[in-house]
């Protein structure tokens, strides 16, 4: 569907006025994400308030015409693509914070709330959300709750998923439901909260979240450690997160990244194997204990070095490693197929061994980097999209990362979701009654099909 009907055009116009948009340059705006896939949408709907939700998926369903959430367009895996045409709706005007309560510790707010604007709004009450992806600043909390998403601060605090306690959403056919509670404990009834975090817009709308808030911690610490292979600096991640305190943060770089760290974006880091970024939280009592602690679990075997950060202009330059890694990437080559993969922390070792693997049977440079703690890292494969062998030399490389991460007991994704992208590999990570019962949960929320089609199940 290119065109919006005449009928369907003339009942958005009336409902949502100046912000039901059929131009060319609306509908190709709002027809890509990050991904840098795009596909033109009949028109884009920029809904403010739930009540014109629930009236804009009713008349989409009433004209079979599909609906795709969006964000702010920072998916990776062409989860808003509009494939079908159909309408995109934005919630960039569903941007409010209805509520912060700082005594029980959790917010209400709108989809379209941007993480960072979130956590600005939260600092004077010293509370944070913990989930912070690496697009927080630009991405909204409702992307954020679509895919799941993670980062550094996943391997103590959880993702998204783990600090939600309710929400409320409009279904397929037009309905409202509430779930979860403003409680941190709730047993009744089924959880679909969590159903539909992660979700990706094929099963409801989301229309206000509430938030599970924590207190800002004190102080942070940081560590570095540099090992001579990625079987010792992995082996040291399994004796850390054995031991009762918990880092904040723990970073993993392979030789690769290490590399380009150092010769592209000019970090300081001499050549190792392996390398981990850690990060501990506490207050001024217990932060020198922690610290302590995750030393002395670090090292072993294989330890080149431990480097310590006793200031925040330390810990910042500690850090500042990590994040020249994107741009580094992006000077290797403009072509970059980014997977977030996920195994257990003791496979790390093997999943790497295979990455450097495939980087030399493909003749394609293939770096590794990311949340060590809980086993997801990064896998980037680089090539010139330019070339064509190499491009497919890319594509083909991609079904053999997957099919070594499912091999080691692992998943196809972390924090990314699956979008497009990864949507015929849902047949390799489950067996066919698992499917059929995900169509039959997709059925039941949304009976036609119009949420996101073509999304999540193959």
């Amino acid at each position: 569907m290119n065109t919006p009907s005449s009928a369907l055009d003339a009942e958005l116009s009336a409902l949502l006025g100046e912000y039901w948009r059929t131009d060319d340059v609306s509908r190709r705006a709002y027809g890509e994400d990050n991904s840098k896939r795009y596909a033109l949408p009949a028109g884009v709907a920029l809904p403010g308030t739930r009540q014109q939700v629930i009236a804009l998926v009713r008349a989409c369903r009433a004209h079979r015409v599909p609906l795709v959430a969006r964000g702010a367009g920072t998916s990776s895996t062409g989860a808003v693509i509009p494939y079908q045409g159909g309408v995109v709706v934005s919630f960039e005007r569903m941007n409010r914070i209805l509520e912060v309560n700082p005594h029980d510790r959790y917010a209400i707010v709108e989809p379209g709330v941007l993480n960072g604007d979130l956590q600005r709004a939260l600092a004077p009450h010293r509370l944070f959300w913990p989930p912070d992806p690496a697009s927080a600043d630009i991405s909204t909390v409702g992307g954020n709750l679509a895919c799941n998403a993670g980062g550094p601060h996943a391997v103590k605090y959880g993702a998204t998923r783990d600090n939600v306690l309710g929400l409320s959403a409009v279904t397929g056919s037009g309905e409202p439901i509430t779930c979860g509670s403003l409680t941190s404990k709730d047993a009744t009834g089924y959880d679909l909260t969590h159903l539909l975090i992660g979700s990706e817009g094929t099963l409801a709308l989301i229309v206000q979240a509430t938030l599970k808030l924590l207190p800002l911690p004190a102080q942070h610490g940081s560590l570095r450690a540099l090992y001579t292979d990625v079987s010792s600096a992995a082996a040291a991640v399994a004796r850390i997160m054995a031991q009762p305190q918990t880092p904040s943060m723990l970073e993993f770089m392979d030789r690769a990244c290490i590399r380009l760290a150092r010769e592209v974006g000019g970090a300081d880091i001499p050549d190792a194997g392996a390398l981990l970024m850690i990060e501990t939280d506490g207050d001024a009592a217990t932060l020198p204990y922690a610290l302590e602690t995750i030393a002395g679990a670090a090292n072993g075997e294989g330890l080149i070095a431990l480097d310590d950060a006793p200031d925040d202009a330390s810990r910042e330059k500690l850090w500042a490693a990590r994040r020249s890694l994107s741009p580094a990437l992006r000077t290797i080559a403009s072509g970059k197929i980014n997977e977030d993969v996920v195994v257990p922390v003791s496979r790390i070792p093997e999943l790497v061994a295979g990455v450097e693997a495939m980087a030399a049977e493909y003749a394609l440079p293939i770096v590794a980097f990311g949340h060590a703690g809980n086993g997801n890292l990064h896998v980037n494969i680089l090539f010139d999209p330019d070339d064509e062998a190499q491009s497919l030399r890319a594509q083909t490389a991609l079904p053999r990362l997957f099919a070594l991460t499912l091999s080691l007991g692992g998943t196809l994704s972390g924090e990314h979701g699956i979008g497009v992208a990864k949507r015929e590999f849902m047949r390799d990570a489950f067996e066919p009654a698992t499917l059929a019962t995900m169509r039959a949960v997709k059925a039941a929320l949304d009976p036609d099909g119009i949420l996101n089609p073509g999304k999540v199940l193959p």
